[in-house]
Order: structure tokens, then sequence, then C-alpha cells
């Protein structure tokens, strides 16, 4: 494991915004901000706001129409290997769970993104558990070459990586990176991630910097909901928005917002994150980042997608498997990281996008612009 000792950095601390009390005022004064912030947005997840959601939602949808039209992204995920050497509490893919460890060869990942591609998706996001000897960078490496010949849009989210092995994959074809800090909590980071590379805050951390630096063309941010206090972790996930914007004007940054779902392990969201409060904090999100995309996967329910999409979101995934493989035909081994709740099929999903007055957008630029 990386030895990094480095203290947090003081644009991560939230201790101003946190401490403060929010009621109708500052609720109505973040609503109408111009150029809203941290602050803003403690205003919009407080309490008192829970009431001001209609008036939120109004709001947040007509920045999504100024900035994204009626368009919504549609991207899907493909899971390359669950081999895993970490020992995190809540993932299905931990290496204390009792899971069929499966990695595809480069003959499956071809099929698999063959499968993909019928389905008229052209954005791929490859996935794998943390990094072991039977899937490490160079077969990342691989694969994203593989993928990068299929499709115009190739996006790792695997085990934080080096600048030097980020340049790899640049070279390789992948234009971005996902990667979720999980919780932003120093104390419950250490509690939940148990054993191995992981463990390691500021590794983690400081991962879209490296991959930016490297010439990622995008990276991808969130943490876990239900880890950790979710007004915290959203006034640093905001934080560390705006210090990468500083830094990588040039760079794409977008938001998800992953849901904790049932995994194998039968871990418990310890601060469980509701409809209610998931679908303000959206919206929060989209009047203080108003030209990023924001990004909802089939964590959750077709008919919480359904609302949301483009209500603050512009970006979803869509017939999505969370197995090793699972496009091109029945999954051999390699169990679920966890479950899906939307299992609608690309064109069940397209279909209600426009029934809604939506447009399913499957490519929005091409690798030759880089």
């Amino acid at each position: 494991m990386r030895n990094i000792t480095k203290s947090l950095p003081e644009w991560l601390d939230p201790s101003q915004w946190i401490s403060r009390e929010y009621g109708s005022r500052e609720i109505a004064a973040a609503l109408e901000s111009e150029s809203p912030g941290p602050g803003d947005l403690a205003a919009l997840l407080a309490p008192d706001a829970a009431y001001s959601l209609e008036i939120l939602a109004h709001r947040a949808r007509a920045v999504t129409r100024r900035h994204f039209g009626r368009t919504i992204s549609l991207y899907a995920p493909l899971y390359l290997s669950n081999h895993c050497s970490s020992g995190c509490a809540y993932c299905g893919y931990a290496s204390d769970r009792d899971q069929a460890r499966r990695k595809l060869s480069l003959a499956e990942v071809r099929k698999e993104l063959s499968a993909l591609k019928r389905l008229g998706l052209r954005e791929v996001l490859l996935l794998t558990g943390d990094k072991t000897p039977d899937a490490g960078y160079e077969y990342v490496e691989e694969c994203v070459r593989l993928a990068a010949g299929m499709f115009p849009f190739v996006a790792v989210e695997v085990f934080p990586l080096t600048v030097e092995e980020y340049r790899g994959l640049v070279a390789a074809g992948c234009s971005g990176v996902t990667i979720y800090q999980e919780t932003y909590s120093p104390a419950d980071y250490k509690k939940y991630h148990r054993w191995g590379e992981k463990k390691n805050y500021m590794w983690r951390l400081e991962t879209p910097d490296r991959a930016l630096d490297a010439g990622m063309r995008w990276v991808g941010m969130g943490f876990l909901l239900g880890l950790s206090d979710p007004v915290v972790d959203s006034i640093c996930l905001l934080r560390h928005v705006e210090y990468l914007r500083r830094k990588h004007w040039r760079a794409g940054i977008s938001v998800s917002f992953p849901r904790l779902c049932a995994e194998k392990g039968g871990f418990k969201a310890p601060r469980p994150v509701d409809d209610k409060f998931l679908a303000r904090m959206i919206c929060a999100f989209r009047i203080c980042l108003p030209d990023t995309p924001l990004v909802l996967s089939t964590r959750e329910s077709a008919r919480f997608r359904d609302g949301m999409a483009g209500i603050g979101i512009s970006k979803m995934s869509v017939a999505s498997r969370t197995s090793v493989g699972g496009y091109a035909g029945k999954v051999r081994g390699g169990g679920e990281q966890f479950g899906v709740n939307d299992g609608r099929s690309v064109r069940e999903f397209c279909a209600r996008l426009k029934a809604a007055g939506l447009e399913p957008v499957f490519k929005n630029w091409d690798a030759v612009y880089r």
C-alpha cells in the first residue's frame, strides 16, 4: 500500500457551512442566487428546505433545459472482472464475500462490447474490482484498447492509478475516469474500508487530479449515499469539483448520485437516504452546478429515474448488468456487485423518455475532437 500521510487540503473543510443554521431567508436566497456556492447548497439541503421541493424542482428543470435542452445522454457499464483485493464493508465484490470470481477473456470482452453496440449504445464504462494479479493495470489497458476500437467514448471505473498509468490508458483510447470517494469523512472512510489499497484515503482523494494531469478528457465524481452524513459529503463533493475546475479548466466533470443497494454481504446503510432527500439533493446540485452533467444509474427504481429525468439529471445508464458480462448471453459465474432496480431494455427506456418529451442521445462527441 502506498504510504501517503498528507493532511487534508484546505478546500475540503466544510466546517464553516455545516456550523450555520439555515431558515427560510437563506433558502430563498439560495434559490435565487446567480452564483450559488457551498453555503447555498447547505441551505437547499437543510431540513426547512424540504418544504420548498416543488419550487426547487421547477428551478432545477429550468436550469437543465437551459444547458442541456431536453436530451438525456445514455451509457452502459461493462463489468470486466469481480476479482478484488480490498475489504469494503458495503460491497458485494469485497474479498471476503462468498462470491464466484470471474474475469472476462479478451474474446469475451469483444463479444460483450459487440452486444452493447447492437443495442445502439456508443458510450461504455469499463469496471473492475480493486487491483489483483488476475485483473491489474495491463488487463485494463488491453480492454480499453479493444473498446476504443469499437466505441467513440470509453471510460473506466477501476482502482486508482498513477499519472503514468493514466497516460497509458489515454494512449489506448480512454477518455474518462469515474472515481467515487465513497465518503469524504476520514473517520467513516477508515471504518468501512477494512483492508487493501483502498484504505488509503488521500491516494483515492487525489485520483481525479492524477487522471486529469495525465490528459483524461473527463472525470466522473460522487460519493456513496448512505455511508455518512449526506449534507457534509455533498458540500465536500461540491468543493472538490470547484477545486478541479479551477486547476483543470479544460476538462469535463460529471457528478453521480449512487445510493447504497442490497449486496451479498448484507450491509445496511448507517445513514439511509430516502427518495425525497435524494431528489432534493439532485436539484440542489443542478442549481449549484448548472452546466455539469448529473448522472443517475439503474441502482434507482424506474419510477424515480423517470421522475428525475430532465429535472436535474442529464445522463443515465441503461439496460445495466452488474455481473461480469451478461450482455452477450447468460452470465457464467461472477455474481453481481449490487442489485439493479431498473431493468428496462434500451428500447423500453427510450420509449419512456420520448413519451415524456425527452430525447435519448447515444453519442454526443467524437474522440477525433480531443
